[in-house]
């Protein structure tokens, strides 16, 4: 069983700045991608920044220049370190990773969890 745990969220004036952290533990043999989602009216998801194991980044429109993605392997945790926040940035961030369990031995499966999420807000 893995979990993925948040924190970091909050309130914050326009202009500001948070650090959102999210740390995964449990039983698994490796994790590929993480990344950050925020909920979207329609009860989607939307991407909002994704790193690969190798440290490949990818952003979203409106997180470009502003966030900033990065991980640490050691730790099994992500990171999502926001700036210039605006309060259109105001949502429940959520976090979520690839991981590899092992079922059986030599077979593996792989799957995407998320965490709960952490409320981020923005005042104008």
């Amino acid at each position: 069983q893995v979990q993925l745990v948040e924190s970091g969220g909050g309130l914050v004036q326009a202009g500001g700045s948070l650090r959102l952290s999210c740390a995964a533990s449990g039983s698994f043999v490796s994790i590929g991608t993480m990344g950050w989602h925020r909920q979207v009216p329609g009860n989607r998801r939307e991407l909002v920044a994704s790193i690969s194991s190798g440290g490949s980044s990818n952003y979203a429109g409106s997180a470009k220049g502003r966030f900033t993605i990065s991980r640490d392997n050691a730790k099994n945790t992500v990171y999502l370190q926001m700036n210039s926040l605006k309060p259109e940035d105001t949502d429940v961030y959520y976090c979520n990773a690839e991981f590899t369990v092992s079922t059986a031995p030599g077979h593996y499966y792989t799957y995407t969890d998320r965490g709960q999420g952490t409320q981020v807000t923005v005042s104008s």
